[in-house]
């Protein structure tokens, strides 16, 4: 099951529930902000949260992140390149905001990792590192559910942004023609910002570029 929770902080941002029906446990991806509202979607649906994903170290993705980790008891996990930004304000991109925020703890997850399920080891997803927005974006593909978090590589209607700190034009597009675009032309991507696109679909959009 995947559900989709867009949270309000200085942006409006699309967190994501990946959750095995079965177990009803499963990985919270990009908790952005309004951690309350998580928590009791979280609650209101009996869910087990056993990581919290993110798919790169901009604060609008995890400014959640950090009261989620204590009152779940779940890890927050990042690409290492990434992993600086979640202590720096200036590469998070939060030391503007009113309300400057930093990751104390977090693990470390690597290109070609699978994620796995403690309740599920059948329940899956695979670690693909999609450099471009910044040095350690990540996508998280579910072939189970023909389904890409892909963060803020790729939206609707087009490549993700790099005019931030790390960003690089073009280790993204390297990153959606080689690592996304080649995907199943049925999986559905999940961005941090857009509506849901199929591969197939976004295919066609860039084509016309």
């Amino acid at each position: 099951m995947i559900r989709e929770l867009t949270v309000q902080g200085v942006f409006a941002t699309n967190c994501y529930f990946y959750i095995d029906d079965i177990t009803k446990s499963g990985f919270l991806i990009d908790p952005g902000a309004q951690a309350g509202i998580i928590y009791d979607e979280i609650v209101r649906n009996g869910w087990t949260i056993e990581k919290i994903l993110l798919t790169h170290g901009h604060f609008d993705h995890f400014g959640a992140a950090e009261i989620l980790r204590e009152r779940l008891a779940a890890p927050i996990y990042i690409d290492p390149s990434d992993g600086s930004y979640l202590t720096d304000t200036y590469l998070n991109l939060s030391g503007n905001s009113k309300e400057p925020m930093i990751v104390s703890h977090y693990e470390e997850l690597h290109d070609g990792e699978t994620i796995r399920l403690k309740a599920n080891s059948g329940f899956f997803l695979k670690v693909i590192h999609t450099p471009g927005h910044t040095p350690g974006s990540v996508t998280y593909y579910a072939p189970k559910d023909s389904a890409a978090f892909v963060g803020d590589t790729l939206y609707q209607h087009g490549p993700g942004l790099t005019n931030f700190p790390g960003g690089d034009r073009r280790e993204l597009e390297k990153s959606i023609l080689e690592k996304i675009l080649t995907l199943p032309e049925d999986t559905v991507l999940l961005s941090g910002h857009s509506s849901p696109i199929t591969v197939e679909q976004e295919k066609m959009i860039l084509l016309r570029r």
